[in-house]
């Protein structure tokens, strides 16, 4: 079976969905009778290890990424290759491109759902196109042979569409990346903050969408006691005396080092589609404060933290506050044995075969773990 995912959500400093890619190319790449293509802009056309740069030119202040203009380059590369399926990972030309193959190759077009595209929309330019952003969404993913969503929250937004063939396909975590073992004794040391504080660590973009205030009022209300480590691009200058920022994208080592070395992850945002940053600290042995919106409340238990008001810094003082007095470190063992348990990548992968298979009309084999 051969297998080609198409997107332009890649870059360097990428999050979510080239997590996800790679992760599932390392793991197919081994698999017996599977080939996967895995096609991305690039500046020249080329391939290396079966990852196809397809030109597309650079976003200005992009951070790496690129934006196709043109259909038919990347329809030519999925023609040569004549894939027995196509996995989109965006709803741009790519997806289009794909739709288009599937024409002169008659296979199977998966659409995978990352990202909500009529609230990013009417982030940025209001709800005056949310309509008709709804419309397009409606129009592109039922053309696919099946749609896959990373959380139920997102899947019902779809069905409320009017798509059909919807189906929940949560991500995954690296368990061998962010791991308690990566946890540093110096790290409070390097930061300046007495050995008995309460450190907290946020990991991502610094975009609206993060509401990264919330996260600085919490903070002013906890007070000296409590720490927090804000790690990521385009970070806020103005912060807190007890909040420390890393303004710069970091390799997973690097985050998995500070995940392993916190106390807890703090997240206030409340449109998140799936929220991989919950699961590499629940992975790092960390428990999770995080709101009880978007798709955080399918993914963050009882046993793994505790959720919160949205857009509610008290709030979320508060919970950092009783988190800790149900004792933090019991509670990141918990949250390591759940994504043990339910987000190992291995098992997110032979979910995903299931899919591919079921589209292709064969059955699924029992035997398929390598």
């Amino acid at each position: 079976m051969h297998i080609a995912d198409i997107t332009m959500f890649y870059a360097p400093a990428s999050g979510g969905v080239r997590t996800y890619l790679d992760a599932k190319h390392r793991r197919l790449s081994v698999k017996p009778g599977i080939r996967h293509s895995l096609l991305i802009p690039g500046k020249h056309l080329s391939e290396q290890d079966g990852v196809y740069k397809v030109p597309a030119p650079a976003l200005p202040f992009g951070k790496g990424y690129r934006f196709p203009l043109r259909l038919a380059p990347w329809r030519n590369v999925l023609q040569d290759l004549q894939p027995d399926l196509i996995e989109v990972g965006d709803p741009y030309l790519t997806a289009w491109a794909a739709l288009d193959a599937r024409r002169q190759l008659d296979v199977p077009v998966i659409g995978f759902y990352h990202s909500d595209l009529p609230l990013l929309v009417s982030n940025r330019m209001g709800h005056w196109v949310t309509t008709n952003v709804e419309a397009y969404v409606r129009k592109l993913y039922g053309n696919f042979d099946r749609v896959l969503a990373p959380s139920q929250v997102m899947a019902d937004k779809l069905i409320g569409l009017g798509v059909r063939n919807v189906f929940v396909q949560p991500l995954g975590v690296d368990l061998q990346t962010f791991n308690p073992s990566h946890r540093d004794p110096d790290l409070r040391a390097e930061l300046g903050v007495d050995e008995d504080t309460r450190l907290l660590i946020f990991a991502g973009r610094g975009s609206k969408e993060k509401n990264l205030p919330v996260l600085l009022g919490c903070m002013q209300r906890l007070g000296p006691r409590y720490h927090l480590l804000l790690v990521g691009s385009s970070m806020p200058a103005q912060v807190p005396d007890n909040v420390t920022v890393v303004d710069e994208f970091c390799p997973a080592a690097q985050v998995a080092r500070l995940m392993a070395s916190a106390d807890a992850l703090l997240h206030a945002g409340d449109q998140e589609t799936f929220g991989l940053v919950i699961l590499e600290a629940m992975a790092s042995g960390i428990p999770v404060i995080a709101v009880a919106a978007g798709a955080f409340q399918e993914i963050v238990t009882v046993q793994c933290g505790l959720l919160c008001a949205p857009n509610n810094p008290q709030a979320m003082a508060n919970a950092v506050r009783e988190l800790f007095s149900q004792g933090s470190v019991a509670l990141g063992q918990l949250a390591r044995q759940h994504v043990e348990r339910h987000y190992a990548w291995d098992a997110v992968v032979n979910s995903l075969l299931g899919h591919y298979h079921a589209v292709l009309g064969s059955q699924w084999p029992l035997s398929v773990n390598a």
